[in-house]
Order: C-alpha cells, then sequence, then structure tokens
C-alpha cells in the first residue's frame, strides 16, 4: 500500500502543477498604465494625447497619454508651448479645462479632425478621483476640453463627433 501512495503523490503534484501553469497563463495580463489625473485649475489640469508626436487622435482614443501642466498631477508635462490657454470651471459634480492648444508643438496635423479621450475608451484612469470623464482634441481646429465627472450624465460620451463646444460647453478663447 506504502508504495503505490509513493507513486500517486508525484502524479497529484505534477497534475495541480500542470493547472497552475495554464491558468496563469490563461489569464489576461494588462500591461496598461493607470492614470490618476486630476484637473484643479487653469494651471494645474491634465488632457490625453497620443501617445507619440504626430499620431492621429482618433486613431488613439483607446490608448491615449495623460499630459498635465507639471508631473505631479497624473502623466508627464505638456510640450513646450502646446497649450495656449486654459479656461477652468468647477460645480459640485464635475470639473473642466476648455482651451485652445497649439498642435505643432506636438506635431498634430491641420487635417486631424481630433477625437475623444474618455472612460469607456481608457478604463484604467480616474480623473480627480472621479471614474468619469470625457476629453477631447481637436487638432484642426486647435482646441480642447476636458471634464471629470462625479456622476456619469455630467459626461456626455456618446456625441464625440459634435465636438468639444456641445459636450464641453465654456471658453475657447
Amino acid at each position: 500500500m506504502k508504495s503505490s501512495i509513493t507513486s500517486f503523490v508525484p502524479l497529484v503534484f505534477f497534475a495541480v502543477l500542470a493547472i497552475a501553469v495554464v491558468s496563469i497563463q490563461a489569464s489576461p495580463v494588462k500591461n496598461e498604465p493607470f492614470y490618476k489625473i486630476q484637473v484643479k485649475s487653469e494651471t494645474e489640469f491634465c488632457s490625453f494625447l497620443p501617445p507619440h508626436p504626430g499620431d492621429n487622435v482618433s486613431a488613439t482614443e483607446n490608448k491615449g497619454k495623460a499630459f498635465c501642466t507639471n508631473a505631479t498631477l497624473g502623466g508627464e508635462v505638456f510640450p513646450a508651448g502646446f497649450i495656449k490657454s486654459a479656461h477652468f470651471l468647477k460645480t459640485d459634480t464635475y470639473a473642466q479645462v476648455t482651451g485652445r492648444i497649439d498642435r505643432k508643438k506636438y506635431d498634430l496635423k491641420a487635417t486631424d479632425e481630433g477625437g475623444q479621450y474618455d472612460h469607456n475608451d481608457i478604463p484604467c484612469a480616474t480623473c480627480n478621483g472621479y471614474d468619469h470623464f470625457v476629453n477631447l482634441v481637436g487638432p484642426d481646429s486647435d482646441i480642447f476640453c476636458i471634464r471629470c465627472c462625479k456622476n456619469p450624465e455630467d459626461c456626455n460620451t456618446g456625441i464625440s463627433t459634435y465636438g468639444c463646444e456641445k459636450i464641453v460647453p465654456g471658453n475657447y478663447s
């Protein structure tokens, strides 16, 4: 009896090991960065941009990279001169920045009609601690907007083709 148990133990060990290896390989490994960006004022805020200079905004909506006015806000620092103007607005349920950019400072094309980065396409991000945000960048018109929302209804993500002025009303001068 002892010899059958002794030969059975290694088989059980290898079976358990094989199951563990298969389980680990079957688990999806996320290499996506987790961003905790902030929108605090017209001088302290972040926005998503394409991951590389010159990339098209709409082609990178699910892999945007956070850029901020300073690195302590949750992303890399914007290229020098990229932000031309910024206007901050805060309510009880959202905070936003709207303004103008100089697309040339990040090699964005004048023919790029822009796109929308939001919590649906970049789920590994929070904005001011909220799970909901909407962020549009329009290189063709040199405008941008970002809104961090406590409530999902304050971040309309379903009408991106309407542009910043309609989705995030504000000052774009």
